[in-house]
């Protein structure tokens, strides 16, 4: 019996103390919150805004859904004419066609880029983020290359979206060559209706040109893909490359069937020797109905940080 008062009495005191502690500090409106089967949400007010999946069972992590302004998202899974042959177009997605000779970007190689474990989660009034480490392996399960990787989601007013990706490439097995390819590291897969073929979309540059004719393998400081995503309602995407980034500004390979994604070696592979690491950071600018130079906007704010 009096042992029973004592526990009660416990977790009372206990209670008032962590009340008092969270009423000392603001309550963060964007967090990042882990769910079952290795997956973590992006909340904004309590409202899922963008998930990330990293369980094993993946070829590689990958981010899906991504909500836009419309609360619709503005990405899809695979290609809608093709799903089997584009089963590797996983909404948003990390991946390279050539790491020592071997095929990271589609699923016919039997590599793997495997989440190793998570580094940090922060919530925020502003912003939240979690950091991890993945492991870029080869069909037997060596590692060729240890990513860090870090995705930040700021929201803006009207409902728009920033979500920040940094990615740090280290060699700490042995000599990593990254080869000439135009499929690498960033990759997405807009929705169907979203599309110039299949919705009557537009794709932009940030040097004036449209669609796959004037976008096609040309460098920018950012890509736009933006379409309905509703009968009256335009959302758009845009991909953004950081002046920070060595080869800026990127070269893009974008099509008129949905899809668009940097091309870091186009034109010449990218070598660490053993210990040496690679940083990238990207953007994507999650909006409505904008002005060429609203994303320019977008994209100085981005470059300042």
């Amino acid at each position: 019996m009096h042992r029973y008062v004592r526990i009660v009495t416990f977790l009372i005191v206990g209670g008032f103390a962590l009340r008092a502690t969270a009423a000392a500090e603001p309550f963060p409106r964007v967090r990042a919150v882990v769910k079952p089967d290795d997956q973590i949400a992006f909340e904004v007010d309590g409202v899922e805004r963008l998930r990330y999946h990293h369980g094993l069972q993946h070829v590689r992590p990958f981010w899906y859904p991504l909500l836009g302004p419309a609360g619709r998202g503005v990405t899809a899974m695979t290609h809608p004419h093709d799903p089997h042959g584009h089963g590797h177009h996983t909404s948003v997605w990390i991946a390279h066609h050539k790491v020592n000779e071997l095929g990271f970007w589609n699923d016919l190689s039997h590599t793997r880029i495997v989440h190793e474990r998570i580094e940090r989660l922060e919530d925020g009034a502003d912003d939240a983020s979690v950091t991890t480490r993945n492991g870029w392996l080869t069909a037997e399960g060596k590692k060729l290359v240890t990513e860090q990787r870090t995705t930040r989601y700021r929201p803006l007013p009207d409902g728009e979206s920033i979500i920040e990706i940094e990615l740090t490439f280290t060699a700490t097995e042995g000599d990593v060559t990254f080869g000439k390819t135009s499929f690498g590291f960033l990759g997405v897969r807009v929705d169907k209706m979203m599309g110039v073929n299949d919705g009557g979309g537009t794709i932009r540059n940030a040097e004036s040109g449209v669609n796959e004719k004037g976008v096609f393998w040309k460098s920018a400081r950012w890509v736009d893909y933006a379409g309905r995503v509703a009968p009256e309602t335009v959302n758009g995407i845009t991909l953004m490359d950081h002046p920070s980034n060595p080869r800026h500004p990127s070269y893009y390979h974008v099509r008129d069937d949905g899809w668009m994604g940097t091309s870091f070696c186009l034109y010449e592979p990218y070598v660490l020797k053993k210990g040496e690491s690679l940083t990238l950071r990207h953007a994507l600018y999650v909006h409505g109905d904008r002005t060429a130079q609203q994303i320019e906007s977008a994209w100085e704010a981005f470059a300042k940080r």
